[in-house]
């Protein structure tokens, strides 16, 4: 809105050293790489194994699993701030049959950011699909041995069937871990849009890319902002490398 003025490292350093909400977005992200993120994975694994499963109707079952993730951001948090609604809520209207009071989801501190997690998890049907092409090209062969030596379901599932997925975990991790790093939409539309106040509340969803677009569109800090960009560019690019030198883990085929 003005003409641009050179701070040098202005920006940076009261970034770093005196903005608390900038240290809030911060914890808050990581809540979601390092809760919500793993639970992801892992329950995305869980049900691309049970769709790989040879049963009826298994083509009905994976659609019904994968639409969730081309519904569109907006109907999502929709549907979703209906179903978490603290009064008339579907997901309290069930926990209230069964004798518990369910607790006020988004209007509660200690309970947004676990429901942000649910909706990830819902939608969870890109990572699923991603799972299920890696199951499919385990070698049959490699179960019938296991069979013959009177491996039961689990040791192959730990033994077999996880080593020769692991670059398709390796792969969701990655981009799970940029999603999450730039966690925008759930959060922005399910607050701000609603009616309500950015982050709300008490800043418990204050996520590193909503404080981003708040400095940068709302409060029109562009240099700010930018900063921002670009220290989150860093971190992105930082645990992407850590998480390439720890990948001892990923089995490749042909090694």
């Amino acid at each position: 809105l003005r003409k641009a003025s050179f701070v040098g490292l202005r920006n940076y350093q009261e970034l770093l050293t005196g903005d608390k909400v900038f240290t809030r977005s911060i914890q808050n992200t990581l809540y979601m790489v390092v809760i919500a993120l793993p639970l992801g994975l892992m329950l995305n694994f869980l049900v691309a194994l049970l769709l790989n499963s040879k049963i009826r109707f298994m083509a009905f079952y994976r659609t019904l699993f994968y639409l969730p993730s081309i519904t569109p951001a907006v109907a999502t948090a929709m549907l979703w701030l209906w179903m978490l609604n603290p009064q008339y809520g579907l997901l309290n209207s069930l926990l209230y049959k069964i004798g518990v009071i369910g607790p006020g989801w988004l209007s509660d501190p200690a309970w947004s950011k676990p429901a942000l997690s649910l909706v990830g998890l819902w939608k969870g049907g890109n990572a699923i699909l991603v799972y299920l092409a890696g199951l499919q090209d385990v070698p049959v062969d490699l179960y019938e041995a296991a069979e013959i030596d009177g491996a039961r379901p689990l040791r192959k599932t730990l033994h077999i069937t996880l080593p020769m997925v692991s670059p398709v975990i390796f792969f969701n991790l990655i981009m799970g871990l940029i999603g999450y790093f730039q966690y925008f939409t759930e959060a922005y539309i399910m607050t701000y849009s609603n009616g309500g106040q950015l982050g709300a509340p008490a800043e418990s969803t204050m996520f590193y890319a909503t404080y981003l677009y708040q400095n940068a569109f709302i409060f029109f800090k562009m240099g700010y902002a930018s900063a921002q960009a670009w220290l989150l560019y860093l971190m992105i690019i930082l645990c992407t490398v850590l998480l390439f030198k720890t990948s001892d883990w990923v089995y490749y085929g042909g090694q």
